[in-house]
C-alpha cells in the first residue's frame, strides 16, 4: 500500500511539473521570476550576471557537481514551489538541469535556452560578479 501511495504521489508531482524554454528578455526579467545562473565563478567573472540572477554553481571547471550541495543552496535561495529559471553559458547545461528538476523534483522551471550569451548579445542588464 505504501509503494502504490508512493508511487501515485510521484506521478501526481510530476504531472504538476513543467519546462518552459524561453530566450531571455527584458519581460522575463520585469516578471521578477528568480533567475539562477549555474555557471562557474570563472564564468560569472568573464561576463558579468545577469540583473537580479541568483549565482548558484552547478557544475564546476572539471565538469564534476555535487547535486545536493546544489539543491540545498537553491531551495534556501529559490522558492521552489513557484516557477523559477535558470541560465547558463548557451542553455546546454540548463537544459538537462530543467528536465531533471522538472521530472524528479516536481518543479516548475523556466530553461533559458541560449544562455548569457543571447542576454548580452540583446542588450539586458548585466552587471559584473562580485564574491563574497
Amino acid at each position: 500500500m505504501k509503494k502504490v501511495f508512493l508511487s501515485l504521489l510521484f506521478v501526481s508531482i510530476s504531472l504538476f511539473a513543467s519546462i518552459k524554454n524561453e530566450e531571455a528578455s527584458q519581460e522575463l526579467l520585469l516578471s521578477n521570476i528568480p533567475i539562477v545562473d549555474i555557471r562557474t565563478p570563472g564564468e560569472w567573472k568573464e561576463t558579468g550576471l545577469l540583473k537580479g540572477s541568483i549565482p548558484i554553481m552547478l557544475f564546476d571547471e572539471k565538469g564534476k557537481y555535487d547535486l545536493e550541495d546544489f539543491l540545498k543552496k537553491l531551495n534556501s535561495a529559490v522558492d521552489t514551489k513557484k516557477p523559477f529559471a535558470l541560465i547558463c553559458r548557451t542553455g546546454s547545461r540548463t537544459k538537462i538541469l530543467a528536465q531533471f528538476l522538472s521530472q524528479k523534483m516536481g518543479y516548475d522551471v523556466i530553461n533559458i535556452k541560449s544562455g548569457i550569451l543571447y542576454a548580452k548579445f540583446m542588450k539586458l542588464p548585466i552587471l559584473p560578479y562580485q564574491s563574497n
